[in-house]
């Protein structure tokens, strides 16, 4: 990297830490610390949930894929916006009718507290693999840039997501946010597509020089496809990162009109991903890891200048990904298992301190682990995997079936998590029949155990509101 690439990615960096800075001052209680005081417009209502769903394994991973399968690569991100686009269409009324802060607290006026415990700490073992799969993955790329060091670079860019976090909770996200998503989408569709296609003589060149299966849109293969669709739309629909997004939405039509725009934006991105690894394909078709195609391609085709901004823009993937996993695991500490525990009301000024308090603890322990961990995609397998299979059902049919009972949701959870860990120990942990083990018992087990330990007394409905 030249001189200049240093410059522009570092002066990145401190205009994302001075927004935090920012942002500190619009903070007024726990509330606006972990949902922005439900007040976000649609363009920046569209940047956060983009910029929370685009992270490291959408843009080096589909390069990855492009690399490997062609434009078929693109599936991953393309169910990760099938699920966005679900979770707008079938549960936006829901959510904003909702008025919650977690996923966690749905399950608890839905149905108990046990319920409310269980859920938290699987959507917190979720939120903390991720976050440590972006640190590392920011890490990774400064290293590689740089070559300062794994734990270096992951102190630095770790401790900046932290540090504007911390301060200013989701309003310091949101504002960073705006700017991530406008620098990912200039270094993305601007920037790097053009400059790939360019160096691969075309998109017809490139048609004709790749293998013929590359522009197969099914060459990964209907079972890795439709594991994606059960790990990543599933997830999606009872992800606590994406639901926190979807809280701070200022009307109905805005989260209507944002979950469909990010959902057409994220497929966008993910051809357009795909299409750079194929391009690397092109240039160096040998690679010792094909998930350095995308890092490759930077610094073999970008000019200095160009290849810092793009720098930044992965950065800014990675970056906004983290600050939301991060946030969205400490206030599912701090809403669902701490504050319960204690049983009385915090006041606004302990709320904000324990949340930031609770934010820097976590961030602290995703720093360590990243440096600890070498490869976590194993674990961010599981934990997508227990995600999905034991939470969907009881998310999904406490929101739509009446008779869903309380016990039975937390014996569903109990059941469908031992089901699945027990299948990824004897299947493998790339194997998807686990994940179709866990919501099949979970389905079987809450319909069940609905029937036979009924509720005393009427289970609280979500009231659909009218769109503002």
């Amino acid at each position: 990297m030249g001189v200049l690439d240093v410059v522009l990615m570092f002066t990145y960096f401190f205009v994302i830490i001075g927004v935090g800075i920012i942002g500190t001052k619009k903070i007024k209680s726990s509330e606006g610390y972990a949902v922005a005081g439900r007040n976000l417009g649609f363009f920046m209502y569209l940047s956060c949930l983009a910029a929370v769903i685009l992270g490291g394994a959408s843009t080096i991973g589909t390069a990855k894929l492009g690399y490997m399968f062609g434009i078929s690569g693109a599936w991953l991100v393309i169910m990760i916006g099938l699920g966005t686009f679900l979770l707008t269409l079938l549960l936006s009324k829901k959510l904003f009718g909702l008025k919650a802060v977690t996923i966690s607290e749905m399950l608890f006026k839905r149905y108990n507290s046990q319920s409310r415990i269980m859920s938290a700490l699987v959507a917190c073992t979720y939120t903390m693999m991720i976050a440590i799969t972006q640190v590392i993955a920011m890490g990774t790329i400064m290293n590689v840039f740089l070559g300062w060091g794994m734990i270096p670079s992951i102190f630095l860019s770790g401790g900046i997501v932290l540090l504007y976090t911390l301060l200013g909770g989701m309003w310091s996200i949101t504002m960073t946010d705006v700017i991530q998503f406008c620098i990912m989408t200039i270094g993305i569709f601007f920037i790097m597509l053009p400059e790939s296609l360019s160096s691969a003589g075309g998109w017809s060149v490139l048609s004709r020089h790749v293998p013929a299966a590359y522009m197969n849109s099914t060459n990964i293969g209907w079972s890795t496809i439709f594991q994606y669709f059960l790990l990543y739309t599933l997830g999606m629909l009872v992800g606590q990162d994406l639901w926190q997004r979807t809280f701070t939405a200022k009307s109905l039509r805005t989260l209507k009109a944002g979950g469909i725009a990010a959902g057409i934006y994220s497929i966008f991105y993910a051809l357009a991903v795909a299409v750079i690894g194929m391009c690397a394909f092109t240039a160096f078709p040998h690679l010792d890891d094909p998930q350095n195609a995308f890092a490759e391609m930077v610094l073999r085709v970008l000019p200095t200048g160009l290849m810092g901004v793009v720098l930044a823009s992965v950065m800014s993937a990675l970056m906004s990904t983290a600050s939301g996993t991060l946030l969205a695991s400490s206030t599912l500490l701090v809403n669902d298992i701490i504050k319960p525990a204690f049983k009385k009301t915090f006041s606004e000024k302990k709320s904000l301190l324990l949340s930031r308090l609770l934010t820097l603890i976590v961030g602290l322990f995703v720093i360590l682990c990243s440096i600890w961990m070498q490869d976590i995609l194993v674990a961010l397998d599981v934990a997508y995997a227990i995600l999905t299979g034991a939470m969907f059902f009881p998310i999904v049919l406490g929101f739509f079936w009446k008779k869903a009972s309380a016990k039975a949701s937390f014996i569903s959870m109990l059941i469908s998590t031992a089901t699945i860990v027990i299948g990824l120990f004897v299947k493998g942990t790339t194997a998807t029949e686990p994940i179709l083990y866990g919501l099949c018992t979970s389905l079987i087990s809450i319909v069940i155990f609905s029937y036979l330990l009924p509720d005393e007394k009427p289970s609280f409905v979500v009231e659909e509101q009218q769109v503002l």
